[in-house]
């Protein structure tokens, strides 16, 4: 461990570089010495999966693998820990391949305000890993580390008794762990390595060679198709004119040109209390009068996002142009906490009102201007819970008419 020298003296703010294995990345980070793990975990790599609850120990919510054993990660320092390998429950599975585990959660409804099941989770792996035989009666003791604030333990115990009656002696291992990028500052010595967050962010100096966007499915993938009323002559000059593009985003602005169709930019995200400002630098791979294909990645001090984006313009039948816009985000941070149905909602709308910023450049009714102010949050959270209700409507209608 890198711990200090008894002759030396770390004072608390002090910086400390550390390097970890967490869900099978090298990571390098550099720490004041006083900053948990948990901490570590959350905001400065983005794993918002570990939650914190008591901070003392006790409730084992923060429950996560050090070297192959359950710790609890709020006791301790992200500085002891150099060179140990972290597991968290976003290495268990994934979406669309649970862990046997998480997909035993859910069918036995092991989880009710779902706050105590990452620690649940990370225990259970443990258990089972090293007490492959452990019996039903035993597990409301073996699991008693870990509280749940809902009193849903019968059905944990149903859940965690189901997997260690199918898995004797042969757990699965973590299934979503390996080399991947991990949004940060990315080290130039150590392609793989993750620098922590500085309090203020800078916009990036010089281009990477590439974006390389993290690996397993995206925390939201978004695919809006909008009607426009110009041409595809009209929208191709709007595609051919990056600043013009960029502009037609609410809250987005181009800052500098760093060639070979490198950009580098400021964008302004405002949801009720969350008001972020992201700067970043986008790369546009591909480019033709009916489509563009780019990758982007920004940064403010509370996260972080990566997308791959696609557009493209098609003529319609009758006039006017249909407008498709497909990105996949890779959020991190506070952001990432965010819902990931409501934030693609809202994404999917901040979609559309380009869309129309688009048809009204192509039309040269308005050009819009750098730095245009962000979508309200009240009206793009108003019209998502509007298309709720008329959803949830429509469902109900469709049901009653299929009663008759």
């Amino acid at each position: 461990m890198n711990l200090p020298q008894p002759h030396a003296r770390t004072e608390a703010d002090q910086a400390v570089d550390v390097n970890l294995t967490v869900n099978g990345t090298e990571v390098a980070l550099s720490l004041p010495a006083r900053v948990t793990l948990s901490d570590a975990l959350r905001d400065h790599l983005g794993l918002t999966g570990t939650h914190v609850g008591c901070e003392h120990g006790i409730c084992g919510m923060c429950t996560v693998l050090v070297d192959g054993d359950a710790a609890r990660a709020c006791l301790l320092f992200a500085v002891q820990l150099d060179g140990a390998e972290i597991t968290t429950v976003e290495g268990l599975g994934w979406p669309d391949e649970l862990h046997p585990l998480q997909e035993s959660f859910g069918r036995h409804h092991g989880l009710q305000c779902g706050f105590c099941t990452p620690g649940f989770l990370m225990s259970s792996y443990d258990l089972l890993t090293h007490e492959p035989e452990v019996q039903r009666d035993d597990l409301s003791t073996e699991l008693s580390g870990v509280l749940c604030r809902c009193t849903g333990y019968r059905n944990i115990i149903d859940a965690v008794d189901d997997v260690a009656q199918a898995h004797r002696g042969a757990l699965p291992g973590p299934g979503n762990c390996g080399q991947r990028t991990l949004v940060g500052r990315t080290s130039a010595t150590t392609p793989a390595a993750v620098a922590a967050e500085s309090d203020v962010e800078e916009e990036p100096t010089e281009r990477p060679e590439e974006i390389e966007l993290p690996a397993g499915a995206p925390t939201i993938h978004i695919d809006v198709t909008s009607q426009l009323a110009s041409g595809p002559d009209e929208v191709a000059h709007v595609f051919g004119d990056i600043r013009l593009l960029a502009r037609c985003l609410p809250g987005a602005e181009l800052t500098d040109e760093l060639g070979a169709d490198w950009y580098r930019g400021r964008a302004r995200i405002a949801l009720g209390p969350m008001r972020m400002a992201f700067t970043g630098i986008a790369h546009i791979e591909e480019q033709t009068a009916d489509r563009i294909v780019m990758r982007a990645q920004g940064k403010d001090t509370g996260g972080g996002a990566q997308a791959r984006i696609v557009m493209s313009a098609t003529a319609v039948e009758g006039g006017g142009t249909a407008l498709r816009a497909e990105a996949s985000v890779f959020l991190t941070g506070r952001i990432a906490g965010f819902g990931r149905s409501l934030a693609g909602d809202v994404s999917r709308r901040m979609f559309e009102e380009f869309a129309r910023a688009v048809d009204r450049a192509a039309a040269g009714e308005e050009e819009p201007t750098a730095g245009t102010r962000p979508p309200g949050a009240i009206s793009l959270l108003v019209a998502t819970i509007l298309d709720r209700v008329r959803a949830f409507v429509r469902r109900l209608t469709t049901r009653g008419a299929h009663r008759r």
